[in-house]
């Protein structure tokens, strides 16, 4: 009888869909958190291959920021009709209107943290008890200390000291009526590994991805996108560039990275030797050293 093997990727694969159906099994009502964004594409592929041929049996939800890259919401749209799934929008507009949160002023505003509130409302106003994300270890020292199943308490908030064990296979998503959980899928997964898993199943992907010719200011070591809601600082110059994007969120704080990757294999030949981490052009995280985590306490994704 001859053996069967699996490479790095087909375990990694099998892993995720595991916690993809082990969710599925506990939970009552649970969504897709869905940015936009390679992973959370990653998430919402192996989605689809883990109840094939059913339809994913859970709703993405978007949480939007209004300060969207064009190319990210008409993906989503695309990919929702594609996949004849269930969208669910929360609206950072709206907690702005409502009355929720408050629009932050000074030079460095962004609508990043203002997203928390309209996550857990829309937690709550759709009682979901787990959302699954896209997080990696490897991406931020706050995220490599969660766990699969990580529990929220009845707030949102999360205790990385006080999280349940997780031991072989067992996950454990108890929790209360109010709280919920967050599960991380592809929590082993590297950036190499996501681009090796892209090109390997074709996945689509957002353009920004790929080397383009774009207007962007260069600010706190980053090149920022030029949009309708930068606000020129003295000295700061509109140039063009050609530049791609290793993560994707608010307009207002993705750095992008000068490049001339316009496919997935030259983009995989640029991950393999870079030196930076891949939210190191993020902004949101540059505040503080603990500026990931503090957010990941309130309830940040």
């Amino acid at each position: 009888m001859s053996k069967y093997y699996l490479n790095y990727l087909d375990e990694l694969e099998s892993e995720a869909i595991f916690i993809l159906r082990e969710v599925w099994a506990q939970f009552e009502n649970p969504v897709i958190l869905f940015s936009g964004g390679k992973d959370s594409i990653l998430v919402t592929h192996l989605a689809k291959k883990a109840f094939y041929p059913s339809k994913i049996p859970f709703p993405l939800m978007h949480v939007d920021t209004g300060h969207n890259f064009p190319e990210t919401i008409e993906f989503r749209d695309d990919l929702i009709e594609s996949l004849g799934a269930k969208l669910i929008v929360g609206s950072v507009q709206e907690s702005i209107d409502n009355g929720r949160v408050a629009e932050e002023k000074g030079k460095n505003a962004t609508r990043n943290a203002l997203q928390i509130t309209t996550l857990l409302d829309a937690i709550e106003a759709n009682k979901v008890d787990c959302a699954i994300g896209g997080g990696r270890r490897d991406e931020e020292k706050a995220r490599a200390k969660e766990r699969f199943f990580s529990h929220r308490n009845d707030f949102g908030e999360w205790d990385p000291k006080n999280q349940r064990p997780e031991l072989w296979n067992l996950l454990n998503g108890k929790h209360y009526e109010g709280e919920h959980f967050r599960a991380f899928p592809i929590s082993n997964w590297t950036e190499m590994d996501v681009w090796n898993y892209i090109k390997r199943e074709n996945i689509s992907i957002p353009s920004l991805y790929f080397a383009h010719e774009r207007e962007v200011v260069f600010r706190n070591n980053s090149w920022i996108p030029v949009s309708e809601y930068l606000k020129l600082e003295k000295g700061e110059k509109i140039e063009k560039k050609k530049i791609r994007f290793r993560t994707l969120g608010d307009i207002t704080i993705t750095g992008g990275i000068e490049s001339d990757a316009d496919t997935l294999d030259k983009i995989a030949d640029e991950v393999s030797t870079m030196r930076k981490t891949e939210r190191g052009d993020r902004s949101d995280d540059k505040r503080s050293e603990t500026a990931m985590e503090d957010r990941k306490k309130q309830g940040y994704f």
